[in-house]
């Protein structure tokens, strides 16, 4: 019998994270991937520097690319340095791979990275999620959500 997917994943040092996805996207499902890097790529995250900002996936020939992520050249590196914004595989399961790709090509959703992170294993990992892009109504109902909850927790505090 196999292992229960636990709720949480296992985040030991998070190295990357993607805070405006949140507020961006309304997100459905997450997942957890390995990410294919190089030598001088996994020592430059363990040094603490990337960014995924501005970075998504897309699935292409039945795998899945990360795209527009930087990892920064490692100082310490030669020649044989890495490319920062290259594209990086994804590894996932076949079944997970069909999902995203149903989902991008019938639902017109999006696959974004939330976090890089180095595992209890001290492996890379990505935690992907599917979403929708939240039209401007939507982004000011969420700040507007957010911005009561931050007063109903000033009011408790004050009157308690």
């Amino acid at each position: 019998m196999a292992k229960p997917r636990p709720l949480e994943f296992d985040k030991q040092k998070i190295v990357a994270e993607n805070r405006r996805a949140r507020y961006d996207y309304h997100l459905d499902e997450k997942f957890e991937a390995g990410i294919m890097l190089t030598g001088t790529e996994v020592k430059s995250l363990r040094f603490g520097s990337g960014t995924i900002a501005e970075s998504y996936a897309e699935v292409k020939d039945d795998e899945v690319w990360l795209i527009n992520a930087n990892i920064p050249e490692w100082s310490h590196g030669n020649r044989h340095n890495h490319e920062p914004k290259r594209p990086r595989k994804l590894l996932l399961n076949r079944r997970q791979i069909n999902k995203f790709y149903g989902a991008v090509m019938r639902k017109g959703m999006t696959i974004v990275p939330l976090s890089i992170y180095f595992n209890g294993k001290g492996r890379a990992k990505i935690e992907l999620a599917l979403a929708k892009g939240k039209k401007a109504p939507d982004k000011r109902a969420t700040e507007k959500d957010r911005d009561w909850k931050r007063q109903q927790g000033r009011l408790l505090r004050e009157h308690g």
